[in-house]
C-alpha cells in the first residue's frame, strides 16, 4: 500500500456581486494527478515548509496539530504549504508585518521573482518572508476539512484543506503552469457545472463545495467552519449501471465524473 503524501490546498474566498466565491484552478490535461479536474490551489508538503525560522503570527502548531490530528512538525508543514501553494498558483499571500497588517500587493516583478524562486525551490517561504520582514498570518487561515486518498489508488495524498479571505488589496492571478483556466465561482454554479459535466471535480472538490454552499459570505464561511478535530474522510467506489461513484463514511454518493478529451 502506497503511504499518502502530506498535502494542503486552500478554498481561497471573496464576496462577489453574486455572493460567495471561491477561486478555482482547472487542472491541465496533461498533469499525472487529477488532469482536467477543477481544484483549488494547493499541493504537496515540501521538506522546507517545517522550517521553525518561518516567523510566525496567529494560532500556533501546537493548535493546528489539535485541529488535524498530527505532530506539531506536520502542521507546521501543512500550513506554511498552504501558504506558499496560494502564493505560487494563485499569487496571493497570506503574510504581513508585525503590527498585524496584511500585505496589500504582491504583483510587482520583485514578487514575481521571488515567486519562481519559490515554485524552483530555490526559496524557502521562510527566506522569502525573512528578507521583506514579513510574518505568515495562520489567523487567515481556518481549517476545514480533511480527506485521505484511498489505498486503490496509486497516488495518495492525505490534504488538508484550509479555507482563507483574499486579502484586501490582493488579486487572484492565474499564474499557476499547472492550471489551464482560473475562475471565480459560486458554489452553486461550479457545482451545477459539474453536475452537467462541464466542469469534472473529485469527490473533495464536489463535497467541499457543498459545504460551502449555505453560506451567504466570506465571514459567515469563516466562522461557520467545521468543529476541530476534523475526521478524516476516505471514500469507497462503486460501479452501477448509472456510473462510478465515491462513496463516503456516511454513506453519501458522490458520482464520478471523467474529463472529455481535449
Amino acid at each position: 500500500m502506497t503511504q499518502p503524501r502530506q498535502a494542503a490546498t486552500v478554498l481561497l474566498l471573496r464576496d462577489g456581486a453574486p455572493g460567495l466565491e471561491v477561486y478555482l484552478l482547472r487542472r491541465t490535461t496533461g498533469m499525472p494527478f487529477a488532469g482536467g479536474m477543477t481544484a483549488y490551489p494547493g499541493g504537496g508538503v515540501d521538506p522546507r515548509d517545517g522550517d521553525v525560522e518561518t516567523r510566525w503570527a496567529g494560532p500556533a502548531p501546537d493548535r493546528w496539530a489539535a485541529a488535524f490530528g498530527c505532530d506539531e512538525r506536520t502542521a507546521r508543514e501543512l500550513v506554511c504549504a498552504a501558504v506558499r501553494e496560494t502564493f505560487e498558483e494563485a499569487g496571493v499571500l497570506l503574510a504581513g508585518t508585525d503590527d498585524g497588517a496584511v500585505v496589500p500587493d504582491v504583483s510587482g516583478d520583485d514578487w514575481e521573482e521571488q515567486r519562481q524562486a519559490l515554485l524552483a525551490r530555490e526559496l524557502s517561504l521562510a527566506e522569502l518572508l525573512a528578507g521583506r520582514g514579513l510574518v505568515l498570518r495562520s489567523d487567515l487561515l481556518r481549517p476545514f476539512a480533511h480527506w485521505i486518498t484511498p489505498p486503490v489508488e496509486p497516488r495518495r495524498y492525505d490534504t488538508k484543506f484550509f479555507v482563507a479571505a483574499l486579502p484586501v488589496g490582493q488579486e487572484a492571478r492565474d499564474v499557476s503552469g499547472e492550471a489551464d483556466e482560473a475562475s471565480w465561482l459560486t458554489p452553486s454554479a461550479a457545482l451545477a457545472e459539474a453536475t452537467a459535466g462541464a466542469r469534472p471535480m473529485l469527490p473533495p472538490t464536489t463535497h467541499t463545495l457543498g459545504q460551502l454552499e449555505p453560506f451567504a459570505d466570506v465571514a459567515a464561511a469563516l466562522a461557520g467552519s467545521p468543529p476541530e478535530p476534523l475526521h478524516p474522510i476516505s471514500p469507497t467506489f462503486e460501479e452501477t449501471p448509472d456510473g462510478r461513484w465515491a462513496v463516503l463514511p456516511d454513506g453519501t454518493r458522490i458520482r464520478m465524473v471523467v474529463p472529455l478529451p481535449s
